[in-house]
């Protein structure tokens, strides 16, 4: 960077005190000097005014000018008191001219209803969208376990994200761990409970949990196939198939059933295949393709 040892040093503990601050925070920063009386005058208000935005995300970072000329010379500050609002690592405004509580305040005030200062200097939101989609590409290849550990990750970041606990029930389910699927539904209260992810997981859980042994999956496929105008038979193989894992046997399965008796049991074949495209997603590609398909055994 072509600086000293010493400026090297003044730049370390301004990014300290003020930079990295200021990343969340909003920093008043005051240039000042022992032998200003201005600034001894000014000191109170800032010092007080700061305190009491606090809890807003507002930091006070005083520079002495005879001791950081380095820090000073940068800012290019020609006269003391010089006071600016740093965030982010830059000036937003220069406050110099704010010498009374109420000055100040309205200044601050303004700027706060714009920039995105976190209160109390928390850290922002991480950003949890390519994590998620981390977790629904694992589900997508059939890796439950691996999208569940990277569900649980994402929960320790956002314990109240509903598509974060919507994606962990459905990894629980897709790695056979029904039971943990079930605890995490369960501890659930108001609002969460109710979430659309929440609800699309738990329609998930619902058919994973008619999922059948070997045999009896082999005695209700045989089933099945020896009785095809029998739409109890039909029925319970398309739903065994589904939580076995073979959703192509179960959707053509309920497919043939709308075909010959959209009516039967009050519409239960069409329920499943819209719970089914409920619980698998809108989105997905499978789900699209289906959902032509049972458009056009309804309307031709």
């Amino acid at each position: 960077m072509g600086l000293n040892l010493d400026e090297q040093k003044a730049v370390d503990r301004f990014r300290k005190a003020v930079a990295e601050p200021s990343m969340t925070q909003l920093v008043i920063l005051d240039f000042w000097a022992e032998w200003c009386g201005p600034c001894k005058a000014l000191t109170p208000v800032l010092e007080k005014v700061a305190a009491e935005y606090a809890d807003k995300g507002v930091l006070l970072a005083k520079v002495n000018v005879d001791e950081e000329q380095f820090i000073a010379a940068q800012f290019r500050v020609q006269s003391i008191p010089t006071v600016y609002a740093i965030f982010q690592g830059q000036p937003v405004a220069d406050l110099t001219n704010a010498r009374s509580e109420s000055q100040l305040k309205g200044m601050l005030d303004q700027l706060l209803a714009k920039l995105p200062v976190q209160p109390g200097g928390a850290e922002p939101a991480p950003d949890l969208a390519p994590l998620i989609a981390m977790g629904e590409e694992a589900l997508a290849e059939g890796d439950g376990e691996r999208a569940a550990s990277i569900f649980m990750q994402i929960l320790d970041m956002a314990p109240d994200n509903g598509e974060v606990l919507g994606g962990l029930v459905r990894a629980f389910v897709a790695a056979g761990r029904i039971e943990e699927a079930e605890q995490v539904l369960d501890s659930l209260g108001e609002p969460l409970s109710t979430d659309p992810q929440v609800e699309r997981a738990r329609g998930v859980l619902a058919l994973a949990k008619d999922k059948p042994e070997d045999s009896e999956l082999a005695a209700l496929r045989a089933a099945a196939a020896e009785r095809p105008a029998d739409m109890e038979a039909q029925f319970a193989f398309a739903s065994a198939a589904f939580a076995a894992g073979e959703r192509d046997a179960a959707a053509e399965t309920l497919l043939r059933m709308v075909a010959a008796d959209r009516e039967w049991n009050e519409g239960a074949a069409k329920a499943k295949l819209l719970q089914i495209f409920e619980a698998i997603g809108l989105e997905d590609s499978w789900v699209s393709a289906t959902r032509r398909k049972l458009s056009t055994v309804l309307f031709g």
